[in-house]
């Protein structure tokens, strides 16, 4: 039996995943409790804002002197379209954004890392504060940066299929 808080803080993962070597590209961002007393902007804008802020990792991590295009694979949520987006891609025109149709996870890559990142960090755990979830993901991200064979090894593993 797992206790829990009646608490709704929030952390957000923003990860690229190189689908040739396994190398993990992260940004861990607090959700200010209060979004719109604190920062005056929508919850979506702040997260147009964090991932803009990811697409700047992301050009930082893979130059175009060497990768002269990168193709991140998204899917539709709002957060990923915008005036701060379209700018951050302007400044870093390698990056091309691949939008997957509608309720298509299962055809995005990061989608099975996702699963397992939370099964291992943060399934049947009780985080007494925000910064000890973020101290989790962020041990935890870093032992998948390191461990890029387990990494490669869930996108070439054939999904479970239901049974009907």
């Amino acid at each position: 039996m797992v206790g829990t808080w009646d608490n709704k803080d929030l952390v957000y993962c923003y990860a690229a995943l190189n689908v040739t070597n396994g190398k993990l590209t992260t940004r861990l961002v607090e959700q200010p409790a209060r979004i719109k007393q604190q920062t005056g902007q929508s919850k979506t804008r702040w997260l147009q804002v964090a991932f803009a802020a990811h697409l700047h990792d992301i050009a930082r991590a893979y130059p175009a002197e060497v990768y002269p295009e990168v193709v991140i694979i998204i899917d539709n949520a709002p957060w990923h379209r915008g005036p701060i987006v379209e700018a951050a891609l302007a400044a870093h025109p390698h990056l091309t954004l691949y939008r997957l149709p509608s309720y298509s996870p299962q055809l995005n890559p990061i989608a099975r890392f996702w699963r397992i990142l939370r099964r291992r960090a943060t399934h049947n755990r009780l985080f007494t504060t925000r910064s000890e979830l973020r101290q989790t993901l962020r041990h935890n991200l870093c032992y998948y940066q390191s461990m890029r064979h387990k990494v490669l090894s869930l996108l070439e593993s054939k999904r479970k299929k239901a049974k009907r």
